[in-house]
């Protein structure tokens, strides 16, 4: 590997010229290692892929964290992102109380931060997460006080209600309630989409298991 401004055995502090190339053009890896204590990154291009990578380790095709390819498409392989969708339906759900929705079948989780036994999100670092969710439910009683959804994190909890009693219909076959929202979380904080219904019968079916034709999901990523 290339080196610049000192030699690899050099003890002190080195400094790079204001212009300076790395590699001489040959079909090989280039790349600057920075030598910490406990990890290394490194920042350069993967000759095999023809992308400009950082990353953590010394070698490409470790650890990458960022990839710009040739294009100047950025990708982050690592960045927070799951989708979860309905792998069990719940029916005659229970009036009065809270409903946990059963996410309980995931699409992708990039690091790893959705629980689906608990259907819980978990936020691994602090920042300004996206949330999109959505959630159909069949056979609602009309006598209902309202219906919530309910997008209860540490912070705070988001909710999207609905009288259906004023629409001054009968039972509804179907509604899909859903939810946008940016949600500030601190390390660690959860989040967690609930089902409320207020009076009426314990009736409602909740979700579907259709992956190919899906109306019932929870997504989340981080944004900053």
């Amino acid at each position: 590997m290339p080196y610049l401004g000192i030699s690899p055995s050099a003890a002190a502090a080195g400094s790079i010229a204001a212009s300076a190339t790395v590699g001489d053009g040959t079909a090989e890896d280039t790349k600057i290692v920075f030598d910490g204590n406990a990890l290394d990154f490194r920042i350069g291009i993967d000759d095999g892929t023809d992308t400009l990578e950082i990353g953590k380790g010394n070698a490409h095709g470790t650890t990458s964290h960022v990839t710009i390819d040739t294009n100047g498409i950025m990708t982050k392989p690592l960045q927070p992102s799951f989708h979860a969708h309905i792998g069990t339906t719940q029916s005659n759900i229970a009036t009065g109380s809270d409903l946990t929705i059963n996410y309980d079948t995931e699409v992708w989780d990039l690091n790893a931060d959705f629980n689906t036994t608990s259907k819980t999100f978990t936020a691994p670092v602090t920042g300004k997460y996206m949330f999109n969710c959505q959630y159909r439910v069949e056979a609602l009683d009309s006598a209902a006080n309202y219906y919530n959804l309910k997008l209860v994190t540490s912070n705070c909890t988001y909710r999207a209600l609905n009288d259906i009693a004023s629409w001054g219909i009968n039972d509804p076959d179907f509604y899909v309630f859903n939810m946008d929202v940016i949600v500030d979380m601190d390390a660690s904080d959860t989040a967690v989409l609930k089902f409320f219904q207020s009076a009426g019968s314990a009736q409602v079916d909740g979700g579907a298991t259709d992956r190919t034709n899906q109306d019932s999901w929870f997504c989340a990523y981080l944004l900053t």
